[in-house]
């Protein structure tokens, strides 16, 4: 409790120590007194003075209580003190001195509890109208409440005031005798017996307060000093949780339940969370202000109740998918806070989230219409739910295991596709190299496909197996061209060409149609100095060049000044003829290149019928027919230095998409054989019809029976089970 400084009254100055605190007491030693006290206290007696004391004069006791009555009177009126404060102290240690302590302390207690009952009836008579303009109404509770908090500072004043005289009496005779409260604590309890334990007062302070408290949640300034003394009063007396916390308490459920109901009808998600959060700030800063500490838990618990405990799965419903879909990861990360104040709160996230994974990444997976970017989306969507764990879930391990829980359960719903369209994409990617990205970037994408493609229960051990090989072909491709460049800096004749070599283990990679084309002399040299660098490390290893993947950058000079091409090998020998002259036919340059006349034709499309036209064609048109004529585009233009000019790619077969699903399943088929081992070397002997069920109950990707049924026969053909020879359908197992 703060408790109010002293004033000078009337030219008389008086100081007093601050409280200090021993053995339960609350004291206030003087200052004004100079004068050394030897004083010895324990639990028997109390040796001030000499055994051979002198008599009192007559009168002495009932005089010297005179004159304390009326410096204690002087003190509750606030009125001047006609008494020397030395010679009122000394007065109380010569009566305690001659016994007559009992006497004394009964005296004061009596002149302090009529002072405090006289009290009462300013606020018994305090007017109350019940008026109905609301605002006439607070002011006047808000008067009483002044009033209320005059009565008390004062009442706390005049005590310490009035134990300072008495301090002797405090320190003597009511220590020993541990049944009598101090002089400070009588205090409080006569202020707490006659004036707030009094029903009508008592009611009209509370409902003051919560009056208070209620226009402040609504936006009003009120003044919390006031506030914080008042509750500072009724905890000092200990009435707070009795008389004000139960009614304040019930005040705030009925409030935020009624406003929770309101806003989640009016409000968006975002704008809610937002307010919940505000109002838990709040009502934390009133704990801080003036409420008592004990108050804090029940309070925020019924905040967090209320506006959230009882609108979880409303405001998942109405606004998670919302906050995914736009990525609001400010959002998101409060909601994620706020959930984790309530019971139940992340596990009911939990669940929204893992289900919204799922309805989302399905509808990728299993809507043909978006085959054609279903790779990228998939890679976009497991980034952004990523990050919304990192940065948003705090990385909680459980909402990271159900999100891959979730992608291993959408991307299995339609059997096949997702393995054949990521194993494209991987080598589309591969093809491309550093013309879309750099290494770096080309590094990231790939281990991004691994971790999607992980996901994928129809990836046979073999499958994998691959796709890693393709993965690690390309780390050590890195190596080699590092010490192929030392290597070639020790040349003699350094090429003016920067080659750089991806080595594919064949087996690993899609099968590419072998095509011889005619390079230029430069890049022959280089690659047959690679040759001898390679070989020279790997004796006895084969390499063949595959110009269908190969890429290059060419300088180009246009009027418009210098420019970098990036394009493909094949392009690369087209524009390289230019330097040699001026027009070509279409034969022309089939002749000069070897480049095949399908992959020819849209090389040429690319250059000269495209968005960035480096080649004239004559005639024009958007196709590339026989007698077409080409020539160096000398006025071309564009913004950019390096300009990219993508290779017209041929649209995929339906053989080539039998090829891509039949190899998916050749890779999956040692799967289901060893399944069939396991099995029928548990059971020994089986039905087909069991032995299918068991089939279908182990493996984690979806297969047909016709499927099934030519493993069964395979492994038949290499012995490694029977038919019956009675019962067609039964299977024996075979040592």
């Amino acid at each position: 409790m703060g408790l109010p400084p002293l004033n000078r009254n009337k030219g008389i100055s008086f100081y007093t120590n601050c409280m200090t605190n021993c053995a339960g007491f609350h004291y206030f030693g003087p200052r004004l007194f100079r004068k050394k006290l030897k004083c010895r206290i324990n639990k028997h007696c109390c040796s001030l003075f000499a055994t051979d004391r002198p008599k009192l004069a007559e009168n002495y006791t009932e005089d010297t209580w005179l004159k304390l009555r009326d410096a204690v009177g002087a003190i509750q009126n606030s009125t001047s003190i006609k008494y020397n404060l030395e010679e009122l102290y000394q007065a109380v240690e010569n009566l305690c001195s001659y016994k007559v302590s009992p006497t004394l302390y009964k005296q004061l207690r009596q002149v302090c509890e009529d002072h405090v009952q006289a009290q009462i009836h300013q606020f018994r008579e305090y007017p109350f109208f019940c008026t109905q303009h609301c605002q006439e109404k607070s002011l006047d509770n808000l008067s009483f409440l002044k009033r209320m908090n005059r009565c008390w500072q004062d009442h706390c004043r005049q005590t310490i005031m009035i134990r300072s005289i008495f301090l002797f009496l405090d320190r003597t005779y009511v220590l020993q005798n541990s049944l009598l409260p101090s002089i400070w604590d009588t205090g409080l309890e006569l202020f707490r017996t006659h004036i707030v334990s009094d029903s009508a007062v008592q009611k009209r302070t509370v409902e003051g307060i919560l009056e208070q408290i209620e226009l402040e949640r609504n936006g009003e300034t009120v003044d919390r000093s006031l506030l914080r003394s008042l509750l500072g009063m009724l905890s000092d007396l200990q009435v707070y949780k009795d008389s004000f916390e139960e009614r304040f308490l019930t005040e705030t459920n009925r409030l935020y339940a009624a406003e929770g109901q309101r806003l989640m009808q009016e409000r968006d998600v975002p704008e809610y969370l937002h307010h919940v959060s505000r109002r838990l700030e709040e009502e934390n800063d009133r704990i801080v202000s003036y409420l008592d500490q004990s108050t804090q838990k029940p309070l925020i618990s019924c905040v967090e109740k209320q506006l959230l405990g009882e609108h979880m799965t409303a405001i998942l419903q109405k606004g998670l998918s919302t906050l995914l879909d736009e990525n609001r990861v400010t959002e998101l990360a409060l909601l994620y806070q706020l959930f984790s104040k309530v019971k139940g709160g992340l596990p009911t996230l939990l669940q929204f989230w893992r289900d919204y994974i799922k309805s989302f990444g399905g509808e990728i997976v299993c809507t043909p219409e978006k085959d054609k970017d279903m790779v990228q989306e998939l890679l976009d969507f497991k980034d952004k739910m990523d990050n919304v764990a990192q940065t948003c879930f705090a990385r909680n391990e459980s909402f990271i295991n159900a999100m891959k829980e979730a992608f291993e359960t959408f991307i299995n719903k339609r059997p096949n596709k997702p393995a054949e369209l990521i194993a494209k994409y991987v080598d589309s990617k591969l093809r491309a190299g550093n013309k879309e990205a750099t290494e770096e970037e080309l590094e990231r994408i790939l281990d991004k496909i691994m971790i999607i493609f992980r996901f994928i229960h129809e990836c046979g051990a073999a499958f994998t197996s691959k796709l890693e090989g393709m993965f690690k072909d390309m780390e050590l491709s890195k190596d080699i061209m590092i010490q192929f460049k030392q290597y070639m800096q020790n040349q003699s004749e350094p090429s003016n060409i920067e080659l750089t070599v991806n080595i594919l283990t064949m087996g690993y990679w899609p099968s590419y149609t072998p095509m011889e084309v005619h390079l230029p002399p430069e890049m022959v040299k280089l690659q047959e100095v690679f040759k001898l660098f390679y070989l020279g490390k790997h004796s006895g290893r084969k390499l063949q060049w595959q110009p269908t993947l190969g890429h290059a950058v060419l300088k180009a000079e246009f009027k418009e000044g210098k420019k970098e091409l990036q394009v493909s090998l094949f392009q690369t020998l087209v524009l390289l003829m230019f330097n040699e002259g001026e027009e070509f036919s279409m034969e022309e340059i089939r002749t000069a290149t070897g480049i095949e006349e399908g992959e020819l034709r849209r090389t040429l499309q690319s250059l000269a019928c495209g968005k960035a036209r480096v080649l004239n064609k004559n005639p024009r048109g958007k196709d590339v027919e026989d007698g077409d004529r080409f020539n160096f585009n000398n006025d071309f233009k564009h913004k950019l230095f390096r300009i990219k000019i993508n290779q017209i790619q041929m649209k995929e077969t339906v053989e080539e998409q039998v090829s891509t699903t039949e190899r998916v399943f050749q890779d999956r088929q040692y799967q289901i054989d060893a399944a069939v081992v396991r099995i029928m070397k548990m059971r020994k002997t089986l039905s087909h019809n069991l032995l299918v069920s068991e089939l279908y109950n182990q493996l984690k990707f979806p297969v047909k029976p016709g499927d099934l049924k030519k493993r069964i026969e395979s492994l038949i053909d290499r012995d490694y089970m029977e038919r019956d020879k009675e019962t067609p359908n039964q299977y024996h197992y075979v040592a």
